[in-house]
């Protein structure tokens, strides 16, 4: 394991698309022993409806 003494709790992936961010984000996970969040997973409903605005 590459980040065995490693104390992080949270990293965040960010680029364009088609980057590579899902794999890396992975990967990472994998690495560090951490839950992956996809915000396009989170934000869109299937068909890519956007998700409502909560009050």
């Amino acid at each position: 394991m590459i980040f065995e003494n490693s104390t992080m709790k949270k990293v965040m992936v960010v680029g364009s698309g088609g980057s590579g961010k899902s794999t890396l984000s992975v990967w990472l996970a994998d690495e560090l022993r951490l839950p992956v969040y996809h915000l396009d997973r989170l934000y869109w409903k299937p068909n890519w409806v956007k998700t409502e605005k909560q009050a």
